[in-house]
């Protein structure tokens, strides 16, 4: 058998990124108030993303695992964020 050490997050760790992923969504809902013409979209992925990061490294405990799977995640972000980029250029450059 392999041999795992487990690891345990405290509960204040997980209530600070609870209150930090709420906070953040205070500031979209913020944001979107706002007419920020062209950084509408980045600002509302920007903060997306720091979610997604949040979400990732404590709720999904990659902060504590291997770091191949970190490898693998970050690579798997690159080809998605990619297509997003690409479909960004698409409808930039529409006619």
């Amino acid at each position: 058998m392999e041999n795992h050490k487990h690891h345990i997050v405290e509960y204040l760790t997980n209530l600070y990124v609870w209150v930090g992923l709420a906070v953040l969504t205070i500031v979209t809902i913020w944001v979107s108030e706002f007419d920020l013409k062209m950084l509408t979209v980045a600002v509302a992925l920007g903060v997306a993303t720091v979610k997604a990061v949040l979400v990732l490294m404590y709720f999904m405990h990659l902060k504590f695992d291997s770091k191949i799977l970190t490898v693998m995640v970050i690579v798997t972000l690159i080809v998605f964020l990619s297509m997003i980029v690409f479909t960004f250029f698409d409808y930039t450059f529409r006619a």
